[in-house]
């Protein structure tokens, strides 16, 4: 009996490659970290339509009333704190948004577009997952996504992740085929990588399910607190700062309005972002600017690179 095993179908989206032999990524100015920061601004209904292959609520019978309850909090009083202390700090965040958002909360929507922050779709509602689409409401899906935010924004929606960490075998394929830049579905990388499409030029950003205070400290998950969640997330900064001298790194933070937006958390994410944007070579980005570098200046090689490694 073979004691190799199988890797699961990995090549289907993404080559194995070493970090340590892959061409060397430099960011603009020189920076050693592409840093940002992706609220998630979602919708969460009160009674979500059922899917065979999961619940979102897991109280039965449903509604779930605490759930419910506490994710609203984000979008009443939560964003508005984030609002501010971004303001502060002059950064443009990249949102994980649920784009139905745009049309049930104009006052999120209006100070969102008023302060020019970039999009990336989370689907329409965080408790309507992907799974059991087909590939024709699967691309309509994607579809309807790009055009609500065209609409509410005049923005093209480049970045896809999604809702509720969901998605297809042939999301990559279509994001592809949609005209998307990226994907932050997979957690595979302290650097931008090619995925496999079949259908033309798709980066995987990366995103953060360990620097993500919805796993880490929320209602859902939670077993910690803010004080350390930003202890980590300043080391994960500094082997990252002290790495991104040989090869640029990203470095993103997570965040959820109802979980950082409460008050007694602030104060913590306050003290993170001093901490990182103190630093000098510092790329304070967005996931739209850091796909366009990658694509622009790296994606080529490090595609051919992967290839003659095969």
């Amino acid at each position: 009996m073979s004691v190799v095993g199988r890797v699961e179908d990995a090549d289907a989206f993404f080559a194995y490659s070493p970090i340590v032999d892959r061409p060397p990524i430099r960011w603009p100015g020189d920076a050693r970290v592409a840093f940002w920061i992706a609220p998630n601004v979602e919708v969460y209904e009160f009674r979500p339509p059922p899917n065979e292959h999961r619940r979102f609520y897991r109280r039965v019978p449903e509604p779930d009333v605490a759930l419910y309850g506490y994710t609203q909090y984000a979008n009443r009083v939560g964003i508005w704190r984030l609002l501010e202390l971004f303001d502060r700090y002059r950064i443009r965040p990249t949102v994980s948004l649920n784009v139905s958002v745009l049309e049930h909360f104009p006052e999120v929507r209006d100070a969102m577009v008023e302060r020019d922050w970039a999009f990336m779709s989370h689907g329409t509602h965080n408790t309507r997952f992907m799974f059991g689409l087909s590939e024709d409401e699967e691309r309509a899906f994607l579809r309807e996504n790009a055009e609500v935010v065209q609409r509410y924004t005049r923005k093209q929606l480049k970045g896809f992740f999604g809702p509720a960490a969901s998605m297809t075998r042939r999301t990559p394929r279509l994001l592809a085929e949609e005209g998307y830049l990226y994907s932050c579905d997979w957690y595979i990388d302290d650097q931008p990588f090619p995925l496999e499409t079949g259908s033309g030029r798709l980066v995987s950003v990366p995103y953060s399910w360990e620097l993500n205070d919805g796993l880490l400290m929320s209602y859902l998950a939670g077993r910690y607190e803010a004080d350390y969640f930003v202890q980590i997330c300043k080391d994960q900064f500094d082997t990252l700062y002290r790495e991104g001298a040989e090869s640029g790194r990203v470095m993103c933070v997570a965040i959820h309005p109802m979980c950082f937006g409460a008050p007694h958390r602030l104060r913590y994410l306050d003290e993170l972002l001093d901490y990182v944007l103190g630093h000098d070579r510092v790329w304070a980005a967005t996931a739209d600017e850091i796909a366009e570098h990658y694509l622009a200046h790296h994606y080529d090689e490090v595609a051919a690179h992967v290839r003659s490694r095969r």
